[in-house]
């Protein structure tokens, strides 16, 4: 007794159909890239202030840090809702401006971001020479 062979044939797809849906699936990414996307407008700040990270309204992850980048030659303090972040934890970076800060398991102040918005206040003034105070203030979110 032998045996027939079948082949197994998946039924036939009109290569229209495919058009349609890869045109269809394109149409999906750009409107989600559109409606979810920044309006790529570049924040402009106001020396001695270069950048903060995260930005203003961001959404960002529980393992954000908090970056401030000021000209050379500026000191600066970090307030996080409202408290100052403590000196010993904030990381500074004299040749470039930068000061970093993040919560930590052995922090003074935060242990960890906890979800929803957080504010920040940022103060200076030069280390040496005339003084030229200043603050610049934003928020974000944890998600």
């Amino acid at each position: 007794m032998a045996y027939a062979r079948h082949a197994h044939r998946l039924p036939a797809v009109p290569y229209r159909l495919i058009y349609i849906g890869l045109g269809s699936l394109a149409i999906a990414v750009i409107a989600l890239g559109i409606a979810f996307g920044g309006d790529g407008d570049p924040i402009v700040y106001e020396p001695p202030l270069e950048s903060v990270s995260p930005n203003p309204n961001d959404a960002v992850l529980r393992q954000a840090i908090i970056e401030v980048d000021l000209e050379v030659g500026y000191d600066a303090q970090i307030f996080v809702d409202g408290f100052r972040a403590p000196t010993e934890e904030v990381q500074f970076v004299e040749a470039t401006g930068v000061y970093r800060w993040q919560p930590s398991p052995n922090g003074l102040y935060l242990n960890e971001w906890t979800p929803g918005a957080h504010s920040v206040r940022i103060e200076w003034d030069t280390f040496s020479g005339a003084p030229d105070p200043g603050s610049f203030e934003w928020e974000f979110r944890v998600q």
